[in-house]
């Protein structure tokens, strides 16, 4: 079947999240079983952008209203990703560094989900189905039914993966006339709260609803930033599918980005040879375990729990343990997290920032990785830290709670039920008793490497859901 994936996100291209990882690697797996597969991203200014050649495949220009943007579509010539990556070049709104965070990021995202559904008609041959990712795209099952100008996509089927449900593309009806003539009639489905909510457009109209995690699923019904009721409601045909990692980029036996290479079979020294690269590059001891954390600093991600919790798991392990931040978001989180620096030399060090060699490197070199995450619809970090023999201290939420099991349950991992600076300490003073216990330090470790969160069986059940919305069944 023709797939089409529309995202915010596509790593290498551009990555702010776990989004990117996911619509980077899924396409991919589905191009390998079979399926012509295409991913469509914005043209940001990225490096990835900068370094691949491009042919121009279709241009036009997208009307916001009054305004009137010109629009290239780009493919990369190679194909070098495993699937066909298309860029909508929207120069006036897209060239830009970063993915987020501007002022006319509506503005934006609009232009974008209207160029692209603009070239699909232009191609004048209707793909089998669209997965749109997050509330950057969420308008799209709306406008394949009921905009006039799309009329030939009446019937195509659409399905909306929800990465993140707190963020959900909110704005007034001001910005209305922004979208291409429909049946006004059909405004209700538009509206949430008074506004337009391009994520439960998104939910309404799509086919089907799937999260990146079964535990996911079930918490937005009780917790989803005041859409609960509507996730309740499309209950049928919503699925919660846990992600999977890409193991050829996430594999140590061959990653180009560790200091040394390694298997199950041989991960004592490899990891040692890679803790060593990482203590000698950030002023620590490597006879000691080392804590880190890869991620957001943002309260979702438990960034704000982490200066507090680490000052006090250093007071009281201050000989024990050596914890190691890399991470960006919260100025004031970043400040702090900085300034433990002075009080903890020698034990204790931040990047403030992000960088993905130094990331494969936390990976391979810690002994263990800590998500006191408060919401983690999937979470990917996990995942990588047991296929590279880190240690996940998590945690019980969303995909945390369907991946990790505790190591006092012959588990693969540490868990604690709690978002708090309590929970977080005590689990690093039972992580500093297992270290010191290598046998059952090693079977635990074990457990994480042999565990399957590779793409192959993620992508058929994605397979499967395309097919049963195409014979129009429920899922």
């Amino acid at each position: 079947m023709e797939i089409f994936h529309i995202s915010a996100e596509c790593y290498p291209m551009a990555k702010v999240g776990g989004l990117a990882d996911v619509v980077g690697a899924l396409p991919k797996y589905q191009s390998n079983a079979g399926h012509h597969v295409r991913v469509v991203v914005p043209a940001y200014d990225t490096k990835f952008k900068r370094e691949n050649n491009f042919d121009c495949v279709h241009w036009g220009t997208v009307k916001l209203g009054n305004f009137n943007f010109p629009f290239s579509i780009l493919k990369e010539s190679t194909d070098k990703l495993g699937y066909e990556l298309y860029l909508i070049e929207i120069n006036e709104l897209f060239n830009r560094q970063n993915v987020y965070g501007y002022e006319d990021d509506i503005e934006r995202f609009l232009s974008f989900q209207i160029a692209a559904l603009d070239w699909i008609v232009a191609r004048n041959k209707v793909p089998d189905i669209i997965n749109c990712h997050d509330h950057h795209t969420g308008l799209i099952p709306f406008l394949t039914q009921f905009a006039y100008k799309y009329e030939s996509l009446q019937d195509l089927r659409t399905i909306i993966t929800i990465h993140n449900g707190l963020y959900q593309g909110w704005f007034g009806f001001d910005k209305l006339h922004y979208l291409p003539e429909f049946d006004l009639k059909h405004v209700g489905f538009l509206e949430w709260n008074n506004s337009i909510n391009s994520l439960a457009v998104g939910v309404k109209c799509a086919h089907a609803v799937t999260t990146v995690s079964p535990s996911y699923l079930n918490e937005i019904n009780q917790s989803a930033n005041g859409l609960e009721s509507l996730f309740n409601s499309v209950r049928n045909k919503s699925k919660g599918i846990l992600n999977g990692i890409d193991i050829e980029v996430w594999n140590p036996l061959k990653d180009q980005m560790i200091a040394e290479n390694y298997s199950i079979e041989g991960f004592e020294t490899g990891k040692q040879k890679n803790k060593e690269r990482l203590c000698e590059q950030f002023e620590l001891d490597p006879s000691k375990p080392l804590f880190s954390f890869i991620g957001r600093l943002f309260e979702e991600k438990g960034g704000d729990l982490l200066p507090q919790a680490s000052a006090l798991a250093l007071s009281e392990n201050f000989e024990n343990i050596n914890i190691l931040i890399l991470g960006s978001g919260n100025t004031e989180i970043e400040s702090q997290l900085t300034q433990l620096r002075n009080d903890y030399k020698g034990n204790y060090n931040v990047f403030i920032g992000y960088n993905e060699e130094l990331a494969h490197l936390i990976y391979a070199g810690s002994d263990y990785i800590l998500m006191p995450s408060r919401v983690e619809p999937c979470g990917l970090n996990q995942m990588y830290a047991m296929r590279y023999g880190t240690i996940p201290i998590v945690r019980r939420t969303g995909g945390l709670r369907d991946t990790v099991i505790d190591f006092g349950d012959e588990g693969n991992g540490i868990c604690h039920d709690q978002a708090s600076v309590g929970d977080i300490c005590y689990s690093i003073n039972r992580a500093v008793k297992l270290y010191d216990d290598k046998i059952n330090f090693n079977k635990v470790l074990k457990r994480g490497m042999e565990a399957d969160h590779s793409w192959e069986s993620v992508c058929q059940e994605y397979i499967e859901i395309y097919n049963l919305i195409i014979e129009k069944n429920e899922i």
